[in-house]
């Protein structure tokens, strides 16, 4: 875990959790869910287990515990998270196994949508990526109120490589924040984008140097605590205006499951090329990411929240090859 701001961190302890780590700063009011899936860093079952374990404590428990702010981070360095389980996708689809697609597709649905409702409470979520963020790793940053990236970050769609496409959320979210077409165009391209492109588009909301992300939460909290009455009202505003409903994510992943047993083995070669990348970053993250050294953030150091240009955009396939 890099480096957070406030000394009044403290673990907390409510399941033998192997493949997240929350934290609870009670200073901030912020409770900290620091994802690192095994054997890769992606949605493995256990992994959606363990979130959607935690989300239900929190719907249960946030506003007794004082959690006005949740954060969706990873430790592992140079990913934030990689997306679905394509090693259990693989298998799924070489015994066609419906029943399986769909039980993976709604446990990842379950526990998007308690983020996109804020477990139910009146708390702020918010994404801090400060590696990859591919697929499903996308939605999850793309699902909460504020998106906080470091200019090392990279996010896109991978899954039209091996003939899908992103079934839990990645429309519905995108086609609100950016348009149908755009959305579309975004899926399709199969293109990842950098941390600083996505702010230009309007998807990153705070954009920081490397090693300050976890500043830049704290000072966007700062912020919204300022005038949080307003924030709040704002929010529910905008929910009312562009809800997304448990039924419309499930009747995607539906469709998602009807193409997911149609793959071919062609497609299911790619996969199998792709799980390989997954197990190679998650052991060489630095050398794979090729990025700066990150710099433990400062308390009351200025924070850049943004900058330049923006990069190429390649495919998606890169965000995998060394």
């Amino acid at each position: 875990m890099y480096a957070v701001a406030s000394s009044n961190v403290t673990s907390i302890d409510t399941h033998p959790f192997q493949q997240i780590t929350p934290y609870h700063d009670t200073k901030y009011e912020v409770a900290w869910c620091y994802l690192h899936g095994e054997p890769r860093s992606c949605f493995t079952q256990r992994l959606l287990r363990e979130l959607n374990d935690w989300f239900g404590f929190l719907h249960n428990n946030a506003d007794a515990a004082g959690i006005k702010y949740h954060v969706i981070a990873s430790n592992v360095p140079g990913v934030f998270n990689l997306g679905g389980d394509l090693e259990l996708l693989k298998r799924l689809a070489q015994i066609n196994d419906r029943a399986g697609f769909a039980k993976y597709g709604r446990a990842c649905i379950d526990a998007l949508y308690a983020n996109i409702c804020h477990f139910g409470q009146d708390i702020t979520t918010i994404s801090l990526v400060q590696g990859d963020a591919l697929g499903g790793g996308f939605e999850a940053a793309l699902s909460s109120d504020i998106l906080v990236a470091e200019k090392g970050a990279r996010m896109g769609f991978p899954e039209i490589l091996f003939n899908l496409f992103p079934g839990m959320g990645a429309y519905s979210l995108l086609s609100r924040k950016l348009g149908p077409k755009r959305a579309e165009q975004m899926i399709l391209s199969g293109n990842v984008y950098q941390a600083q492109e996505l702010y230009e588009m309007g998807l990153v909301d705070i954009l920081v140097e490397d090693g300050e992300g976890e500043m830049a939460v704290y000072e966007y909290i700062r912020r919204e605590n300022r005038a949080r009455n307003g924030f709040r009202a704002f929010r529910r505003v905008r929910d009312y205006a562009n809800p997304i409903t448990l039924e419309e994510l499930m009747a995607i992943v539906d469709a998602w499951v009807e193409a997911a047993l149609r793959l071919g083995p062609r497609d299911l070669r790619m996969m199998e090329r792709l799980v390989a990348r997954q197990h190679h970053k998650r052991s060489e993250p630095d050398r794979l990411i090729q990025q700066a050294p990150r710099r433990t953030a400062k308390p009351g150091k200025d924070i850049e929240l943004h900058s330049g240009p923006g990069a190429e955009t390649p495919s998606a396939l890169s965000a995998y090859e060394a």
